[in-house]
């Protein structure tokens, strides 16, 4: 299981400085994204992915949620009031859920693309004013360790909490 840290930078340049710090901790680079102000983060920075950046997994979640308890029902009322002179078997309940679900999924994640993370909103006044983001996946056993290094070697940078447990698979 992985945390998110993150952590407020003052600039671009404290941002590299940050970056190579993780580095030397040992952090993969795959595990360390940056979010700034739109064209202002250099290339040789890795920048937050769509899935970061956006609010599609929140999105998804809930589309699954609802498209799901949407296609049950309608399952349930096919199944109860099922065309003239046909049966159908319960099963109608669990293919109308599973259809619900994904459509559900597709179409709360479509909408969900165009809106911002909601876990980033506190930070969007800091990005704003030309701060940078900086998050980093480590491994539960690290999150003490890594904090503390940025504290000690960056006390420029501001904490911006934790995000609770991350899956491993993802």
């Amino acid at each position: 299981m992985r945390r998110r840290l993150y952590f407020v930078l003052p600039d671009v340049d404290s941002a590299r400085a940050m970056m190579k710090e993780m580095l030397l901790a040992r952090v993969d680079s795959r595990h360390i994204q940056f979010l700034a102000r739109r064209d202002t983060l250099p290339a040789d920075l890795p920048d937050a992915s769509v899935l970061q950046k956006t609010d599609v997994v929140h999105g998804a979640e809930l589309g699954v949620i609802i498209g799901g308890a949407a296609g049950v029902i309608g399952g349930i009322i096919v199944v109860m009031l099922p065309p003239e002179g046909m049966s159908l078997p319960l099963v109608a309940i669990l293919i109308g859920a599973l259809i619900g679900a994904l459509f559900g999924a597709w179409s709360g994640s479509m909408v969900a693309a165009a809106a911002p993370n909601t876990r980033l909103r506190r930070f969007q006044s800091d990005i704003e004013n030309g701060k940078v983001l900086m998050m980093v996946k480590v491994r539960l056993q690290r999150v003490r360790e890594i904090s503390d290094l940025v504290q000690q070697r960056h006390p420029e940078a501001v904490h911006g909490g934790t995000e609770p447990t991350i899956p491993a698979f993802p």
